[in-house]
């Protein structure tokens, strides 16, 4: 792993919790609330809980094995497993785990998507 892949995932390690769920929470004003979250870049799972303007239950998600593969300079997402309390997301969830879904050519990323493939570098052992 590139130097700059390293001290990105360490400063995403080290970045507050708080943190994130005040940037969120102010993206999501008035949508949402995110109330917790975990991210672990080294075993590749995440979780997050949040409760919908309206709503008075929370969605809770789990996903494992999400990351990106570059494959002959196409870039691809891939997430193995989701989980949430919502069946109709769990349906959803169903439906995008297990395949690689090409990521379109952003021109503000271009420039950074190798890096962020570093950064998400995950095997792929299906297909």
């Amino acid at each position: 792993m590139s130097y700059t892949a390293s001290f990105i995932k360490m400063a995403i390690k080290w970045t507050p919790k708080p943190l994130v769920l005040l940037v969120a929470n102010r993206v999501l004003k008035d949508i949402a609330t995110l109330t917790d979250f975990s991210l672990d870049l080294d075993a590749r799972k995440a979780f997050f809980r949040t409760e919908l303007a309206g709503e008075t239950e929370a969605i809770e998600v789990t996903v494992e094995g999400f990351g990106v593969v570059n494959e002959q300079g196409v870039y691809k997402f891939v997430l193995q497993q989701g989980l949430s309390n919502r069946p109709w997301l769990n349906s959803l969830l169903s439906r995008v785990t297990g395949k690689l879904w090409t990521i379109p050519p952003i021109p503000q990323l271009a420039p950074y998507m190798g890096l962020i493939a570093e950064l998400l570098k995950v095997e792929i052992t299906y297909r």
